[in-house]
């Protein structure tokens, strides 16, 4: 099959097959896990058991009928596009969105992907000596995000795609309520999912960082903590009271000037965050929180969120 073909049965522009093709190149692929061990690797991956029904439903084994030669060769280069930039910290598309209403192959065939590339994943882990514990649990975001897919109808996962190369490559760490990224001279911040950000449970987070790089990075020299977020929004503190836990971590950074960033809609991305939602319109929302109240109101008026840029310095571990 050609690329142009490819594109063709895929669906997709045949700029991003030939993407794939390019950035793949000669690069070694991995085999997905058989199917008889694929139960007890999504379940410790949190994946909920809904989710792991569908997925298992589409598993790629040799003689499924579900998977074309086209789907066959974006997975294996798909793979290889992932684990060429093995250690890589940007983010990074696994290649081009798929109709994933033509059924579970479509619909996970990046999902196959990253479970082809755990044991690769582990492996960078383990050559740096990162704790099994930490590995899991930062592979684990795969399980996390599925669920909010689906609590998305489907509307999250093009971005969601590329934000997993992250934990793949071995870009990013989950230590304790934060997620920690790789790269230039600071470490990113962000925020999952999964509980109160209460300033101790930060606190806690910060400190594992602090000494987690050094160990495990030494030769990578950071010097401060940065996060780009709609939370960072000076705009929040008209709304939330002083002590609440999303002011009390803004207050931890000093912020950049304010620049429009490029091709992000900050209105879109905190409705996506706090809403879990793209196409709801604001009468349909609920309000059951302050910030809820907030995000409604705020853009009821007529007004608009900002995604806003901040850092502060690591302190030195004592």
């Amino acid at each position: 099959m050609d690329l142009d073909d490819i594109a063709t049965r895929l669906g997709v522009p045949v700029e991003d097959v030939e993407r794939v093709h390019r950035l793949a190149g000669d690069h070694p692929s991995a085999p997905v896990p058989v199917s008889a061990d694929a139960p007890a690797l999504l379940d410790r991956l949190a994946v909920r058991p809904d989710d792991a029904a569908e997925i298992m439903a589409g598993w790629p084994d040799p003689d499924s009928a579900l998977w074309t030669p086209e789907l066959r060769w974006l997975l294996d280069r798909s793979i290889a596009l992932v684990r060429a930039d093995l250690g890589g910290h940007d983010w990074l598309a696994p290649g081009p969105a798929l109709p994933r209403e033509r059924g579970p192959a479509w619909r996970h065939l990046y999902v196959y992907a990253y479970l082809a590339l755990v044991d690769v994943a582990r492996g960078y882990h383990r050559d740096h000596g990162i704790p099994d514990t930490v590995s899991w649990v930062t592979l684990a975001d795969l399980g996390r995000n599925l669920a909010i897919d689906r609590r998305m109808q489907g509307e999250g996962w093009s971005v969601m795609q590329s934000w997993l190369t992250l934990h793949a490559r071995g870009g990013i760490y989950e230590l304790g309520r934060l997620q920690h990224h790789r790269g230039g001279t600071a470490i990113e911040l962000h925020i999952p999912e999964s509980g109160p950000m209460t300033p101790e449970a930060i606190d806690r987070s910060l400190d594992g960082a602090r000494a987690f790089f050094p160990r495990h990075f030494p030769d990578e020299p950071y010097t401060s903590f940065a996060c780009g977020s709609w939370l960072l929004d000076p705009q929040l503190s008209e709304y939330l009271p002083e002590d609440s836990n999303i002011v009390r971590f803004q207050r931890r950074f000093e912020l950049e000037p304010y620049q429009e960033p490029d091709g992000l809609d900050a209105d879109v991305e905190v409705v996506r965050f706090v809403f879990r939602t793209l196409t709801t319109p604001l009468d349909q929302l609920p309000r059951d929180t302050a910030l809820q109240r907030a995000v409604i109101d705020h853009l009821k008026a007529g007004r608009h969120w900002q995604w806003r840029r901040g850092r502060f310095p690591i302190e030195p571990v004592h």
